[in-house]
C-alpha cells in the first residue's frame, strides 16, 4: 500500500480523499495557488506545497510543478481528483515516467476515453449503442454547417477533449451553429488546450444516465448501478440521484451490461463512469466516458455502502476487487445538490466574494456534507462556483426528497450569492417529484430563471409567526442591555403589523413564558392562533421552532430595520410595525431605481474577453456587443435594442465586477 499521496486538486474533492486516505493510515500532500494559501483542503492534509499563481493555467494544470511537489515530498502516489489533470493522458504517462502511481485508469485508456471522437467510435466496436454524428474534426464554420445539414438540426456540438459542460452548444439552425462552433471552439481551446470539436444529432428531451464502473488490473471489472444526472443548467449538473425514477430492471441491465463490455474491451482498471443519453421509450446511447472520479459519487455509496475512493487507491496499488456483479446489492435512494455561487435571481450569474457567515447542515448517518470552503473564506473567480455538495439518503425517494428539503433550510450562507433557495425549490416541483425529468427540465421550468415561490397560506403564517418572534426577540435583546424596552416602557403592545411584498397583515400577540424551546408566543392572526415555540437567540442564522406542534427550520438575518428570511425555495423580506406606524409606513413613497437601459453592464464578475462594437457603431437588437468569461464559460451579451454606441467604459482585458458599466448607447 502507499505511503502518501500526492492530490493533486483542491477544494471539497480533495478534502474528501484526504478523509479516505486519513482512514486508511496514508498520509496525504496538498497543493495550493496564491488564491487557495488559505484553503480548507492545505489544512485537511499532513503536508502542503504551494505550485504558483491562482489561475489554473499556472498553478494546477502544470504538471512540471505538480511532479516537484512529488519529488520534495517523496510522495509515492497521485490522486488528481476531479477536472483539472485528472483526464490529461500526459499527465497519467509522466508520473508512471517517474515511478509514481497515479490512481485512475492506465494512460493509454485515458488517451482513448479523454478523445470524444475516439471515444465513440471504440463504444460502437465494444456494441455500445452511439448517437448519430461526425466523428472527425471539423476544420471551419462552414464544413460545420455542411455536416450538420446532413445529419439534420437539432445538432450538439462538443469538444473532443471535452468534460464538465465545458465547450459544448446547442444549434438548432444555420445562424446558431456559427456562433455556436465559434464559442465551443474558444471554450475548448481555453479549457483543455484543444479546439478540436464534433456534432451529433441532437436528442429532444433526452435524460443523462450514467453507470458507476469499477475494475482491476486482474481483468474484473463490475458496475454499481446507475445515477440520474438529467437536472442540468448549461450542461452543468446540478442534481443527482441513484437509482434513476425512470428505468425498469431490464433497461438497468442493458445498461450495466454495455457499460462493463465496454470497459473490459478498452481495460479499463479504477472507479470510472459510462454516460448514457436516454430517451423517452428508454432507448440508450453513448455519451462519453469519464475515466475519473465523479462529482456524483456520494450517492453511489450511500445506496452501495462503498467508498470509491479507496477502492480507487486499493486498486491503483494492485489489488483486486473483492465484490463481484452478484455481490452489488442496492439499497434505498439518495439524492445529492451542488450549491454553486451564483445568483439565481439574475439568471444564475456567477458570484464571487468573502463567506461571512457560512453555516453547513448537521451531518448524520443520512446527511453528508462535502465542502471545500469555510467561514470568511473567499469564492474566487478563477475556479469552479462550486461551494459544497448536500447527500441524503432515505428508505425512498420521498424520505431521500423530504431530508434533502429539510438539511437545504438549514444550510445558511452570507456574503456571495447561492442557489440554496433553487435547490429547496427544485425538491418541492410537482414535475420533479413526480419524476418526470430531462436535461432541458430547468430550462422548461423556469425560462426566465428562477424567482421565489408564491406563498401559499400556509407558508404565509410560518413567514408570519417566525419574523414577529424575531423581532420581539430583538427588542428583548434590547431590554437586557438597556434595561428598558425601546419606545414601548415596560411592556410590549399586542397589536403589530408584518409588511410582507407591499402587503400588511396585522396580528395579536401575547407572551409564552417557558423555559429554551418551550418559550415562545401565541399570534393571533384572522381569527385563529399560531402558537410559536423557539429557543433561538438572536445572531443565529438559523432558526429551528415548532408552530402549532409543527417543527420547522428557516434561515434568518437582520436586513435594515427588517429581516430576511429563507423557507422552502421562497426568500422572503419582512418588516414588522407597531399599528401606528403601519399606518404611517403606507404613506411612504416608493424609491425607483436609476434607468440604466442606455448602459451595458456585466452581468457577472469575470474576464471581458472582447468587444465587438466601436464607438460611433450602430446596432440593431440580438447583435453581439461583447463577450465575457466567467468560472470557465463564455457569455456572449447581445443589445437589448436598436441603437447607437457612444462610448466604451471598458476594454478587452479588463477585469468587471457585477454590474460595471462596460458600454453606453446614446
Amino acid at each position: 500500500m502507499f505511503k502518501k499521496i500526492l492530490i493533486a486538486n483542491r477544494g471539497e474533492i480533495a478534502c474528501r480523499i484526504a478523509r479516505t486516505a486519513r482512514k486508511m493510515g496514508i498520509k496525504t500532500v496538498a497543493v495550493y495557488s496564491d488564491a487557495d494559501k488559505y484553503g480548507r483542503h492545505v489544512k485537511a492534509c499532513d503536508e502542503a506545497i504551494y505550485i504558483g499563481p491562482s489561475p489554473a493555467a499556472e498553478s494546477y494544470l502544470v504538471m512540471e510543478k505538480l511532479l516537484s511537489a512529488c519529488r520534495q515530498t517523496g510522495a509515492d502516489a497521485v490522486h488528481p481528483g476531479y477536472g483539472f489533470l485528472s483526464e490529461r493522458t500526459q499527465f497519467a504517462q509522466a508520473l508512471a515516467d517517474e515511478g509514481i502511481a497515479f490512481i485512475g485508469p492506465n494512460a493509454p485508456v485515458v488517451k482513448l476515453m479523454g478523445d470524444k471522437i475516439l471515444a465513440n467510435r471504440a463504444a460502437k466496436e465494444a456494441g455500445v449503442p452511439t448517437v448519430p454524428g461526425h466523428w472527425d474534426q471539423i476544420p471551419s464554420a462552414e464544413d460545420c454547417v455542411a455536416i450538420a445539414q446532413g445529419i439534420g438540426f437539432p445538432i450538439m456540438m462538443k469538444a473532443a477533449a471535452g468534460g464538465g459542460g465545458k465547450g459544448i452548444r446547442i444549434a438548432r439552425d444555420e445562424a446558431e451553429l456559427k456562433d455556436a462552433f465559434r464559442l465551443a471552439t474558444s471554450e475548448a481551446r481555453s479549457a483543455f488546450g484543444d479546439d478540436r470539436v464534433f456534432i451529433e444529432k441532437f436528442i429532444e428531451q433526452p435524460r443523462h444516465i450514467e453507470i458507476q464502473v469499477l475494475g482491476d488490473k486482474h481483468g474484473n471489472v463490475i458496475h454499481l448501478d446507475e445515477r440520474e444526472c438529467s437536472i442540468q443548467r448549461r450542461h452543468q449538473k446540478v442534481i443527482e440521484e441513484a437509482p434513476s425514477p425512470f428505468l425498469d430492471g431490464a433497461t438497468r441491465r442493458e445498461m450495466g451490461m454495455r457499460a462493463v463490455g465496454l470497459a473490459k474491451a478498452c481495460g479499463y482498471d479504477s472507479a470510472g463512469t459510462v454516460e448514457f443519453i436516454v430517451d423517452q421509450r428508454r432507448n440508450f446511447f453513448f455519451l462519453e466516458m469519464n475515466t475519473r472520479l465523479q462529482v456524483e459519487h456520494s450517492v453511489t455509496e450511500f445506496t452501495h455502502n462503498i467508498d470509491l475512493v479507496e477502492w480507487m487507491i486499493r486498486i491503483a496499488a494492485g489489488e483486486e476487487l473483492t465484490i463481484r456483479q452478484e455481490d452489488v446489492q442496492p439499497h434505498g435512494w439518495s439524492v445529492e445538490a451542488r450549491v454553486y455561487a451564483e445568483d439565481p435571481n439574475r439568471k444564475f450569474m456567477p458570484s464571487t466574494g468573502r463567506l461571512v457567515r457560512y453555516r453547513e447542515p448537521v451531518e448524520s448517518e443520512d446527511v453528508r456534507i462535502d465542502s471545500g470552503v469555510y467561514e470568511g473564506g473567499e469564492i474566487s473567480m478563477f475556479y469552479d462556483p462550486m461551494i459544497s455538495k448536500v447527500t441524503t439518503w432515505g428508505r425512498d425517494r420521498d424520505s431521500a426528497i423530504a431530508l434533502m428539503r429539510r438539511a437545504l433550510d438549514e444550510f445558511y450562507i452570507n456574503g456571495v450569492h447561492h442557489n440554496i433557495a433553487f435547490l429547496t425549490a427544485l425538491m418541492a416541483n410537482p414535475r420533479f417529484l413526480q419524476g418526470r425529468l430531462s436535461t432541458a427540465f430547468i430550462a422548461e421550468e423556469y425560462p426566465d430563471g428562477f424567482a421565489p415561490a408564491l406563498l401559499e397560506p400556509q407558508d404565509l403564517d410560518s413567514i408570519v409567526a417566525v419574523s414577529v418572534l424575531m423581532h420581539l426577540r430583538y427588542l428583548h435583546r434590547a431590554k437586557d442591555v438597556s434595561g428598558q424596552m425601546p419606545g414601548y416602557g415596560r411592556k410590549l403592545p399586542p397589536g403589530w403589523v408584518a409588511m410582507i411584498a407591499k402587503k400588511y397583515y396585522p396580528v395579536l400577540v401575547e407572551e409564552h413564558a417557558g423555559r429554551g424551546s418551550e418559550e415562545g408566543f401565541d399570534i393571533v392572526r384572522d381569527g385563529h392562533t399560531l402558537s410559536i415555540r423557539s429557543d433561538w437567540v438572536v445572531g443565529e442564522p438559523v432558526l429551528r421552532c415548532t408552530i402549532n406542534g409543527q417543527p420547522h427550520s428557516f434561515k434568518v438575518e437582520r436586513v435594515g430595520i427588517g429581516y430576511r428570511l429563507y423557507h422552502l425555495g421562497a426568500e422572503v423580506d419582512v418588516i414588522v410595525y407597531t399599528k401606528e406606524v403601519a399606518e404611517l409606513a403606507k404613506m411612504m413613497p416608493e424609491r425607483k431605481p436609476p434607468d440604466m437601459s442606455k448602459y451595458l453592464v456585466s452581468p457577472m464578475p469575470g474576464l471581458l474577453q472582447s468587444l465587438a462594437v466601436e464607438p460611433g457603431e450602430r446596432v440593431d437588437s440580438g447583435d453581439e456587443l461583447a463577450i465575457v468569461q466567467a468560472m470557465k464559460m463564455e457569455n456572449i451579451l447581445r443589445a437589448a435594442q436598436a441603437g447607437k454606441v457612444c462610448k466604451l467604459h471598458a476594454k478587452a482585458g479588463d477585469t468587471l465586477s457585477v454590474g460595471q458599466i462596460i458600454l453606453e448607447f446614446e
